[in-house]
């Protein structure tokens, strides 16, 4: 597994990635005294932020951890939480400074002060652990306190989009007395200032009780919420769901299931509601494979993959053709792939390709996929792909699947020609589909460098602050990507959950932010 251990892919279901706080008041909950079951096939990999950074952890984070800022409902620019207020204080963006709220304190009574934010920064970076989110701070040089409620970020580069960093899951803050400063805390105990506490956990639930002491800009409209796990077991999440032992099911239904209960979900008492999504799913290819690494094999596979029947016949319509790595609803989103290769499959274009690269015969390919990580349906998916390759005459290609583990030490060998990821944003920013993917240490392990991207681009991004003036910059990596091929788009999810005819407040948990706001959720 690399670093950014946040690559799921549930189309079915989005996931969560920035701490999204909205509405007014102090977070008390709800008159109706009543608590909300939420039931996923996600499991919680870590209750110490220093760790997670998958999509089970960040729904823990960013439902009991403060960060400095937040997104409001439907915005992707983010505003004051604990701080009181934020900002740049030079042209270059390498300087941000944040006053925090006065009076916070943390669940446990104890002061959240200015030390706490340098402490769980510093923290952070010191444990630096694999599967954590100290990779999304590489801009940062030290963390300043001049006072108890003044944190200066000293950056040694410019990063515009810092401001959106420090709103995710990443930028949880921790109390300095309850968390060691160099090792994660294992015992599962969480103490945080955001809207709720964490009572209790094991491998069946979670359970969440509203944090009286919180201030900040979430409201509770509940008194708690139940989070049972169903670890991959798509059927009982269903089952649970009709059965009324869980009021919404997030995260793990498969595509058949949306569409049956879309159908017929009033029988059920139930009902599907769909919300916007920046999950993608993409081919990657291994630049050095001796298949794979060729542009004739990779433009060949470019002409021949048919998203739209993948769309329909593997995912049910609950995902839409992607042609872009920026996802549409994220500044910089352009159509370089449709642009270069169209959207429907060509033989033709695709066998002169290959003798463009002096390849006369059919081409041997093995498609690698890994079976839950990135969503039920992804086995089918890539043999589908493969199908549609070989239905070509011009591959001869077969899918493997491989559990998750030796899936990633087998990418980061290099041992697979061509292989699929999917991206869960951390922020949502066109930032956050180009520098982890082809910059300096890139999560894609495929060996593809281009210093154009890395030295040009990427470094000019980071200095605007304003993100609609980066639209052409990153309008430029895309049709670089989509000439070099080092990886292809498939789709672009779109965000469900089910919920039963009784819970309300949904609207605002799902929107291209990503983040599953437990608080706006209530029984009517």
């Amino acid at each position: 597994m690399s670093k950014r251990s946040g690559w799921s892919i549930l189309p079915a279901l989005m996931a969560l990635t920035s701490v999204l706080l909205t509405g007014c008041g102090s977070g008390v909950g709800s008159d109706d005294g009543s608590r909300v079951v939420v039931g996923m096939s996600d499991d919680i990999l870590a209750t110490d932020p220093a760790s997670g950074y998958d999509p089970g952890s960040w729904l823990l984070f960013n439902n009991v951890f403060q960060s400095l800022l937040g997104f409001p409902n439907g915005s992707a620019e983010p505003e004051p939480d604990a701080a009181d207020r934020c900002s740049f204080t030079d042209t270059r963006s390498e300087v941000y400074r944040c006053t925090l709220k006065e009076g916070l304190h943390f669940s446990n009574g104890d002061a959240l002060t200015a030390r706490d934010v340098k402490f769980s920064f510093d923290r952070l970076r010191k444990i630096d652990d694999p599967a954590g989110p100290a990779v999304m701070f590489q801009s940062l040089d030290r963390v300043e306190v001049p006072d108890d409620r003044t944190v200066v970020f000293r950056l040694n580069t410019p990063d515009a989009t810092f401001p959106s960093k420090i709103a995710s899951g990443a930028g949880s803050i921790v109390d300095r007395h309850e968390y060691p400063a160099d090792a994660l805390r294992r015992d599962h105990t969480v103490v945080g200032s955001g809207p709720y506490t964490l009572d209790s956990f094991d491998e069946k639930q979670a359970a969440f009780s509203v944090n009286a002491a919180y201030r900040g800009t979430a409201q509770a409209k509940n008194d708690g919420v139940t989070l049972k796990f169903f670890h991959g077991r798509r059927g009982a999440l269903k089952d649970a769901l009709t059965g009324g032992s869980v009021d919404v099911a997030y995260r793990g239904l498969s595509a058949q299931d949306i569409a049956d209960l879309d159908e017929h979900g009033s029988r059920e008492d139930a009902e599907v509601v769909e919300g916007n999504s920046a999950e993608v799913q993409d081919l990657v290819f291994n630049m050095d494979d001796p298949v794979a690494g060729r542009l004739g094999v990779r433009r060949a596979i470019a002409y021949l993959i048919d998203r739209n029947a993948l769309v329909d016949r593997i995912y049910k319509g609950t995902a839409i053709p992607l042609y872009s790595i920026v996802p549409a609803g994220i500044v910089g989103h352009n159509t370089a792939f449709f642009d270069r290769y169209g959207g429907e499959p060509s033989r033709a274009r695709a066998a002169a390709a290959l003798r463009a690269d002096g390849i006369d015969d059919k081409v041997s390919l093995t498609l690698w996929s890994t079976p839950s990580r990135y969503g039920p349906a992804t086995d089918d998916e890539l043999r589908a792909i493969a199908d549609q390759l070989n239905a070509s005459g011009l591959f001869d290609a077969r899918m493997k699947s491989v559990a998750f583990g030796r899936y990633e030490k087998d990418i980061a060998a290099g041992k697979y020609g061509v292989y699929v990821k999917g991206w869960l944003p951390d922020y949502p920013d066109p930032d956050n589909f180009t520098a982890p993917f082809f910059g300096d240490e890139n999560v894609l392990g495929n060996h593809f460098e281009n210093t154009t991207i890395t030295r040009k681009l990427i470094p000019r991004t980071a200095t605007v602050s304003n993100r609609s003036d980066t639209a052409a910059d990153f309008g430029e990596i895309q049709d670089i990507v989509a000439d070099r091929l080092p990886m292809l788009p498939i789709w672009q999810a779109k965000q469900y959950a089910v919920i039963r005819h009784d819970v309300d407040g949904y609207v605002y948990c799902l929107d291209t932010s990503t983040v599953f706001r437990f608080w706006e959720l209530y029984k009517s």
